[in-house]
């Protein structure tokens, strides 16, 4: 009898991938974000307004030049890269984290996702933040900079490529850290420093040759050096060694946030 009137087994998802879950998730991350957008959005917006009133102010009567370009627009898309990123790397981090202080992470967990899903939904949801944030600084900063695309491929490369990378790096730093207090500790002492030592509001030809060695041996760098040179058609760096190190870096983030998830490590008591 029992047999008679059980529910038929639920067909495996296409190609093995939960597509429904994965897309859930992804929206429930979005949707996080967005129901906040004046701290997510809009606060991000100012931030950039004010340094590039300072630096402008500060710096550019001294070096009205620089590459080539005034230096109001050299330093427009460094601003732009960099709130970019820290916005992707905010939404993952901060998404973990709460999730653990609040002891619902039983939420990510138990649903019928495999660790790749995981991954790949909550880094989707970073990218999202990072390029929205991104389009509507730039947007909002066109009126009073130049910003005049050159160079496409290397503008959306190298923005999804970033956003991606920092998206992944908050997911480490979310998974390794147990309360607010780690995951500042990680903002402070790694995450800002490398990219304010990147090339954001200066160009790395003008440090002494020992410094520029040090400089482009951050991935930062090179994130920052690509999405520049699509605006304004100039590179300290080389842009081929620029595409390999994103592409690897993003790799082996995804391969290590990967392996942390399905070992479940700091996820499961």
């Amino acid at each position: 009898m029992s047999d008679r009137f059980s529910l038929p087994p639920m067909p495996l998802p296409p190609m093995g991938v939960n597509w429904l879950g994965l897309w859930t998730l992804y929206l429930k991350e979005v949707r996080r974000f967005l129901n906040v957008y004046t701290q997510t959005v809009a606060a991000p917006v100012v931030t950039s307004f004010l340094f590039l009133a300072v630096f402008t102010l500060a710096l550019g009567r001294g070096a009205e030049i620089v590459d080539g370009v005034p230096y109001s627009q050299f330093l427009g898309p460094g601003l732009i890269m960099m709130a970019m990123t820290q916005n992707a790397f905010a939404n993952t981090s901060s998404s973990l984290v709460i999730s653990k202080v609040q002891g619902n992470i039983v939420d990510l967990l138990m649903p019928p996702l495999s660790p790749a899903e995981v991954t790949l939904a909550m880094t989707a949801a970073g990218v999202t933040r990072g390029l929205l944030v991104g389009l509507v600084t730039a947007t909002a900063m066109a009126p009073f900079v130049t910003l005049a695309p050159q160079h496409a491929f290397f503008l959306l490369f190298h923005a999804v490529m970033a956003c991606t990378m920092l998206a992944l790096l908050g997911m480490l730093g979310g998974l390794w850290s147990e309360k607010f207090d780690h995951m500042a500790a990680i903002t402070n002492f790694l995450i800002s420093p490398l990219a304010f030592l990147s090339g954001t509001f200066y160009t790395t030809t003008r440090l002494p040759p020992d410094w520029q060695t040090v400089a482009h041996l951050n991935p930062f760098f090179y994130m920052l050096d690509g999405f520049r040179y699509g605006f304004i058609d100039h590179a300290d760096g080389s842009l081929a060694v620029g595409l390999i190190v994103m592409v690897g870096t993003n790799i082996a983030l995804s391969y290590a946030v990967y392996t942390l998830i399905r070992t479940g490590y700091r996820l499961k008591s």
